[in-house]
């Protein structure tokens, strides 16, 4: 009679600490949903919260899904909102997402894992290991050459900033075919000199598919899932381009800033390292974990630490052989955002302490919602990655933002941005949306939606260009 009395306290006490423990998970997930905060504080007027099926609607965000790993565990994952407002699916946690460019850093691995194995140099030449296509040889690459670190970091040289993939109908080109420019992009080649400065460019990821393809003799997609995704235990993931049915029984479609579907649900994405990763936040979860698990010492990982310690050493403009860094040493964080045709999203995880949150939405307008969210993961668990700032607006006359008005050229690529003026606010056309401009002095200027900076040129009282705070410079055009 005693022993059974104790085993029902027992399990009695462990039923009651699992549902309290259980109930201040729910809270500390709904102080989340109910404490999104603006990153744009303007000065002198109150801060405000927002629940985050609202702030959804505002942005015109159909689905959202959100992971969170804590000390080095999935800590709760939870997906909002519809995956298709067609057939009204739901978001839940298992729903596939395109990752956009955050298929670059889970594509590198495979290029680190062909080095760590001996199969190719960080520094050699990349055309030693092309078939059918080599980096066309000119001025700039006389003396220094792309290699695969520079391709990883953005510092090769190359041209093709991003990609607009492809409707369901298009013919799908090769790699060949992407890399020659007979896609819906231009020529990727070298127009700067190997090493000498940083820009992005998915162009030479695109190489760098080549290369791995080449040298291990295996499409890329293979290659990744035999290696790098089903060791990490990325089951769910896949670079398969256009993806088949197996993998759409929970899968979303893409939305562009209007909240209006993409005809034939997505886009697809023959740049597969640059592009072209279907995957969930659960699933690049175990992707921080493997990489934090390493760096503690773990010693059956997908790579030693020798070369995730190379991985994670900062390159020019702060990036590493994949990811994006920022911080010191112990305070180090690694991840990267990723932007697709209707799909938004972004992955921020600490190198030494074990944490991580990832945010995947189906939707083009969500960069503020994504924002907004980091704050509230940041206010409840005290993490570094909330990015609110307080600004002053100044006043400027419809005189003074007339001078800003016409058509600009982005240097080295046609891409245009025009500005105008409307209702008194000077905005801008661009391919991310219109952005309205907020004047902080006579020549700068932020968008409160994107966060996004623009710099004005101004020389002998003539305007001549402007500088993105994202790093892109555009030139005026003649009218």
């Amino acid at each position: 009679m005693h022993r059974y009395l104790f085993f029902l306290f027992t399990i009695l006490f462990l039923s009651n600490a699992g549902a309290q423990k259980g109930q201040a998970l729910l809270e500390e997930i709904q102080a989340i949903e109910n404490g999104l905060l603006e990153t744009i504080q303007v000065k002198g007027e109150a801060a405000k919260s927002h629940n985050i099926l609202e702030r959804m609607e505002h942005y015109n965000v159909p689905g959202v899904s959100i992971a969170i790993v804590q000390n080095g565990e999935i800590k709760w994952a939870k997906g909002y909102g519809l995956a298709n407002t067609k057939t009204e699916a739901k978001v839940d946690k298992n729903t596939l997402f395109q990752a956009g460019s955050i298929s670059k850093p889970i594509a590198a691995l495979a290029a680190l894992k062909l080095f760590e194995n001996g199969d190719i140099d960080l520094d050699h030449n990349v055309n030693s290991y092309l078939k059918g296509w080599q980096v066309p040889d000119n001025e700039f690459t006389e003396k220094e050459k792309v290699t695969i670190r520079r391709l990883l970091t953005h510092t090769a040289g190359t041209t093709v900033h991003g990609f607009p993939g492809y409707d369901q109908d298009h013919s799908f080109p090769s790699d060949i075919d992407v890399l020659s420019g007979k896609g819906n992009t231009g020529i990727v080649s070298v127009d700067v000199v190997p090493g000498s400065m940083w820009r992005y460019s998915g162009g030479g990821y695109t190489v760098m598919e080549k290369a791995v393809e080449d040298v291990s003799g295996q499409s890329l997609n293979s290659y990744l899932s035999e290696h790098i995704l089903l060791p990490m235990g990325m089951r769910q993931s896949t670079y398969e381009q256009p993806i088949s049915e197996k993998w759409q029984s929970n899968i979303s479609a893409a939305y562009d800033g209007n909240g209006k579907i993409t005809e034939g649900l997505w886009h697809n994405y023959p740049e597969q390292a640059a592009a072209g990763l279907w995957t969930t936040p659960s699933e690049l979860a175990r992707y921080c974990i493997e990489i934090q698990e390493i760096i503690k010492g773990k010693v059956d990982g997908i790579l030693s630490k020798e070369t995730v310690d190379l991985m994670l050493t900062k390159h020019k403009s702060d990036w590493g052989l994949g990811p994006s860094l920022r911080g010191e040493r112990d305070s180090l964080i690694f991840g990267h955002g990723g932007k697709n045709e209707g799909f938004t999203n972004n992955m921020t995880a600490f190198a030494h302490i074990g944490h991580a949150a990832i945010i995947m939405t189906n939707a083009d307008n969500a960069g503020s919602l994504i924002k907004e969210i980091e704050n509230a993961i940041a206010n409840q668990y005290n993490w570094p990655i909330g990015r609110r700032k307080t600004i002053e607006i100044i006043d400027l006359s419809e005189d003074q933002l007339n001078a800003y008005v016409g058509k600009y050229e982005m240097k080295g690529q046609e891409l245009v941005v025009t500005f105008r003026i409307e209702d008194g606010t000077l905005k801008a056309n661009t391919p991310i949306g219109t952005l309205n401009l907020n004047p902080l002095t006579k020549t700068r200027f932020l968008d409160f939606n994107t966060n996004l900076g623009i710099e004005f040129q101004v020389s002998g009282g003539d305007v001549n260009g402007f500088q993105a705070s994202n790093g892109m410079e555009f030139e005026r055009l003649e009218e």
